[in-house]
């Protein structure tokens, strides 16, 4: 665990582009998502990536393959949606546990397959398809889906699994509600306590437009301060906005926090199809305006990125130092 902690005072660390794209690739169907296991499931599979990494898991493997061979220091096990509350939309909930432990099981496997310099597996906790501040009815605003304690049982099994699958850091990522990465964050640090282990968290929150706040109204400042008093690897944003709209938001995070900063962007803005078309070249140049103003000490790609961008990233990251700042993990 100690060698994320040194490995990020010494190099800007780069972590990989999307999963979800790198999967349509191969236009799999619902036997293939199905396998033999689940092929006479009573509901619908189709679109749970998060399933693959047991019914498709060589697949899930490459995809880890290519990022690390493409320069990546750290990748994002394939669990964005593995909670109970997530995987309620397939029936899947009994499967948590498994999915996850299976996740960061094969990660691990392909990061020790990499022996020229310490590989990390980062253990992927998206935000779920619920929010706790906020009611999704607008004749109730006093409604919840979901209680923060539903969200820190949910999150406290994720952890478990991935911890005892073998991750090397927890990445609580695509935060657009801060209630929910509080509890994400509390679950953590009970297991953290319960285990008397130290496992390094990771936060990334959500600019969700051109207003510069979180979908549940934060501001940068606001966002940070939400979740500081966690000691914490590196905050960072990722996802909703392209490498060259986040910078701002990055220079104001950068400017207020003593933890490292992360950033993994998405390529560009999506288009009419909500495909991403920002160049591994396009992508480059913004990302190196970041590094010429010292910006970050983690920088990915997030939704449209591939190992192509990651590749052009991992280069000209080489180039610089990593921001300085007091590592409170």
């Amino acid at each position: 665990m100690s060698t994320i902690l040194q490995a990020i005072k010494e190099r800007i660390l780069v972590l990989d582009g999307a999963m979800g794209t790198m999967l349509q690739r191969n236009n799999f169907s619902e036997e293939d998502f199905r396998g033999e296991r689940f092929k006479d499931f009573p509901h619908p599979l189709k679109g749970n990536n998060d399933l693959l990494s047991i019914t498709q898991p060589q697949a899930v493997k490459e995809v880890h393959r290519q990022y690390f061979q493409a320069g990546a220091d750290i990748v994002e096990t394939n669990t964005f949606s593995g909670t109970t509350i997530g995987m309620a939309d397939y029936h899947l909930e009994d499967l948590v546990y498994e999915l996850n432990y299976q996740s960061a099981k094969i990660a691990r496997e392909v990061a020790n397959e990499f022996t020229d310099r310490p590989r990390f597996v980062a253990g992927a906790i998206g935000p779920t398809n619920r929010t706790a501040s906020m009611s999704p009815d607008v004749n109730d605003p006093g409604f919840r889906a979901v209680t923060f304690d539903d969200l820190r049982i949910a999150y406290k099994q994720q952890a478990e699994a991935l911890i005892d699958g073998g991750c090397d850091v927890l990445l609580v990522e695509t935060i657009f509600d801060t209630l929910n990465a509080k509890a994400a964050l509390f679950a953590i640090e009970e297991v953290k306590e319960e285990r008397n282990i130290n496992i390094p968290v990771m936060v990334s929150g959500t600019i969700t437009d051109a207003s510069g706040r979180t979908l549940s109204g934060q501001t940068v400042e606001a966002f940070l301060i939400s979740v500081s008093h966690i000691p914490l690897l590196s905050v960072g944003f990722n996802c909703a906005l392209g490498a060259d709209l986040l910078k701002p938001y990055l220079q104001t995070l950068s400017q207020n926090t003593s933890f490292n900063v992360s950033a993994h962007p998405n390529a560009g803005l999506p288009n009419a199809f909500g495909e991403y078309d920002e160049t591994p070249e396009q992508m480059q140049i913004f990302i190196k305006e970041y590094l010429d103003d010292n910006l970050i000490n983690i920088i990915g790609g997030c939704c449209g990125t591939t190992p192509n961008h990651i590749k052009l990233i991992a280069d000209i990251a080489k180039e610089y130092k990593p921001r300085k700042a007091e590592i409170l993990a």
